[in-house]
C-alpha cells in the first residue's frame, strides 16, 4: 500500500509522507536542555505536528540507553473543568497507563492499589516519584495538551510538579516537557475563587519556551515530491510557489492540499494523471468550502476578545487599535498572524477563509444577484456596473449588515468582500492584501476571458478601499497613488478606488457619488 498526507492524528513514519521529525525543532537544544535537568515548554498552534514530534523525541530518547522516556496526553482531563479531584485522577490515570504502555512498568496498578489512599493534592507527584525511583535510567516526562485543562485542575498539575522539583532526578523526572498551543506565560487560570492565576506565576521552574515552526518552502516542495518518488505522478512546477502563499507551510495546510489533489479528487488516483496548476486551484476552493476541522477551530477563535482585538483592526485598516502586545502574542502563538515586517494574517488561505467565515450567513442571503448581469459580450467583467450595484446595495444594506457583525469596525470592507465573493466565486479568483499600518485593504480580482481559464487570457482588477477619517481630497489623492501603485506591482488594468464614510452626521446622499479620476474608478460609500 502506498503512502499518502496525513490531515488527522500523529504522523506514522511507515503510512505518511512526512518530513524527518526531529528536524521540525532544535533537537541538539532540546537534547542540551534535557541533560541540564531542564524543565521546558515546547509550543505551536494547533495541528502543526506537536504531538508528532514529542512521540520523535521520546522514541529517539529510547532507543538510547541513558533515560527512560514516556509520552502522556492528558487532555482527557479537560472534562472535568473545575472538578480538581476528577481532573487529577484523569491526568494521573492517562499518565500512568501510557507510562506502562511505553515502558512496560505496572503503574496503573499501583494508582489503584497503594495509591488510594494518596490525596489529590499529592497523587500526580507521588505517581512521577514512584516512576523515578523505581527506574533504573533518569525519567523525562513528555506532558501534551496541557493548556487544554481547566481553571484548578491545571494550577493543581502546576504545583504538583513544581513541589517535586527540586527531589529530580532520583525521586522526580530528570527532565520535562509541558506541550500545548501557548507558551505558559499566556495561561491565564480562573479559580474556583473568581482568582486569576498566569502559568507563569504557577510554574516559575521554567527554563525555557521553545515554539515549533512551519514547514520552509524547501521541506513543503520535499514533501510533495515523496508521493511522486513513490508512484511516479507529477506536480505543475506552478502549483510549488502557489502552495507556499497560501500556507507559508502550516503543516496542517500543506498536508491537507496535498491530500485533496492526490486523493480527494478521484481521477488523480490514476497515477499516471499529471497534477496541473488547474487541479490545484480547484483542490484549494473545495478545501475552503470544505470547512474542514482545522478551518472551523482557526475560524472559531475569531470571537475570542484578544483575538477580536487584532484581526478587526486589521481587516478594517484601522487608524487606532484596540489591542496590547500581548494581544499580538497570543493571537502570533494561534498561527493567525505574523508579526514582521508588518503585522498580517499568516497566509492567503486564512486571508480568504476569515472574512468568508465572519460574512457566511450574509453572503448567502444577498438575491438577484448573477454573474450574467455583469459579464459583457467578450466575456469580461463590468466593472463599473459591478461597483455601482456594490455601491447601491451597500447604501440599502450597509447599517443593517453591518450592526449585525461581530466585527463592526471591519463591517465596510466585509460587506464588500461577501458582495463580490458570491459574484466572482466559481468563476475567478480573488486575493486579499491588508496588514495593520497599511490603512487601506488591496483587492485583486483575476478573471479569466478565454476557453483556457487561468493560463489563458485574463482579466485583472485591483479594488482598493479606504475610510475616510478626515480631508475627502487628500484621503482620495493617497488613495489614487495608492491604488496606482498595486496596479502596477500585480500588473493589473483596471482599478477602483472605493472611499468609505462612516460619519454619523452625513446622510447618504453626501457620502454616495462616482467619478473618474486619473484613469481610475473612484466611488465614496
Amino acid at each position: 500500500m502506498e503512502k499518502f498526507f496525513n490531515t488527522a492524528g500523529p504522523t506514522i513514519e511507515e503510512d505518511h509522507y512526512h518530513i524527518p521529525l526531529l528536524s521540525r525543532v532544535d533537537w541538539q537544544e532540546i537534547a542540551s536542555l534535557i541533560d541540564q535537568k531542564r524543565y521546558f515548554i515546547l509550543y505551536a498552534p494547533r495541528q502543526t505536528g506537536k504531538t508528532s514530534t514529542l512521540l520523535g523525541i521520546m522514541k529517539e530518547l529510547n532507543s538510547k540507553d541513558t533515560y527512560a522516556c514516556a509520552y502522556a496526553n492528558i487532555e482527557a482531563a479537560q472534562a472535568a473543568r473545575g472538578d480538581v479531584a476528577r481532573g487529577v485522577e484523569a491526568i494521573c490515570s492517562a499518565t500512568a497507563r501510557q507510562i506502562d504502555m511505553y515502558l512496560g512498568s505496572t503503574f496503573t496498578k499501583w494508582l489503584h492499589t497503594e495509591a488510594k489512599e494518596i490525596s489529590v493534592e499529592d497523587k500526580f507527584s507521588s505517581l512521577l516519584k514512584e516512576w523515578s525511583q523505581a527506574s533504573q535510567k533518569p525519567t523525562v516526562l513528555l506532558l501534551d495538551e496541557v493548556d487544554a485543562l481547566i481553571g484548578d485542575t491545571l494550577i493543581s498539575l502546576l504545583r504538583q510538579i513544581r513541589a517535586g522539583y527540586a527531589a529530580r532526578p532520583e525521586a522526580f523526572p530528570h527532565a520535562l516537557i509541558l506541550c500545548g498551543v501557548r507558551d505558559i506565560k499566556d495561561y491565564r487560570i480562573h479559580t474556583k475563587d473568581h482568582e486569576i492565576i498566569t502559568g507563569g506565576s504557577a510554574f516559575n521552574i521554567k527554563a525555557k519556551s521553545i515554539k515549533m515552526g512551519n514547514f520552509s518552502y524547501e521541506e513543503c516542495q520535499e514533501l510533495l515530491l515523496q508521493h511522486t518518488d513513490e508512484t511516479g505522478q507529477l506536480f505543475d512546477e506552478l502549483i510549488f510557489p502557489k502552495l507556499w502563499s497560501d500556507t507559508k507551510g502550516q503543516p496542517w495546510l500543506v498536508n491537507a492540499l496535498a491530500h485533496q489533489m492526490t486523493w480527494e479528487m478521484r481521477e488523480l488516483r490514476d497515477r499516471s494523471k499529471f497534477i496541473s496548476f488547474t487541479h490545484y486551484m480547484i483542490a484549494r476552493e473545495e478545501l475552503i468550502q470544505s470547512r474542514a476541522t482545522h478551518l472551523d477551530q482557526l475560524t472559531d477563535k475569531l470571537r475570542e476578545e484578544r483575538v477580536y482585538n487584532v484581526i478587526s483592526s486589521i481587516i478594517a485598516n484601522s487608524e487606532t487599535s484596540k489591542f496590547n502586545d500581548r494581544d499580538l502574542e497570543y493571537v502570533s502563538d494561534l498561527g493567525l498572524i505574523v508579526r514582521k515586517p508588518s503585522v498580517h494574517i499568516s497566509n492567503d488561505i486564512y486571508k480568504e477563509v476569515i472574512p468568508r467565515e465572519l460574512t457566511i450567513a450574509k453572503q448567502q442571503s444577498i438575491f438577484n444577484q448573477e454573474q450574467s448581469w455583469y459579464i459583457n459580450s467578450d466575456k469580461t467583467i463590468n466593472t463599473k456596473k459591478l461597483l455601482l450595484a456594490f455601491q447601491e446595495f451597500f447604501r440599502k444594506n450597509a447599517d443593517s449588515w453591518i450592526e449585525q457583525f461581530q466585527y463592526k469596525e471591519a463591517g465596510p470592507q466585509l460587506v464588500l468582500q461577501a458582495f463580490l465573493q458570491r459574484i466572482i466565486n466559481g468563476g475567478g479568483r480573488i486575493s486579499r492584501e491588508y496588514a495593520l499600518g497599511r490603512q487601506r485593504t488591496d483587492i485583486f480580482i483575476e478573471w479569466p476571458t478565454s476557453s483556457d481559464g487561468f493560463f489563458g487570457e485574463m482579466q485583472t482588477i485591483v479594488i482598493e478601499t479606504k475610510i475616510l477619517y478626515s480631508n475627502l481630497e487628500a484621503t482620495t489623492q493617497e488613495g489614487i497613488i495608492q491604488t496606482k501603485e498595486y496596479m502596477d506591482y500585480v500588473k493589473a488594468s483596471e482599478g477602483v478606488l472605493i472611499i468609505f464614510d462612516r460619519s454619523s452626521q452625513k446622510n447618504w446622499d453626501e457620502k454616495i457619488y462616482h467619478k473618474e479620476m486619473s484613469g481610475l474608478l473612484v466611488l465614496g460609500c
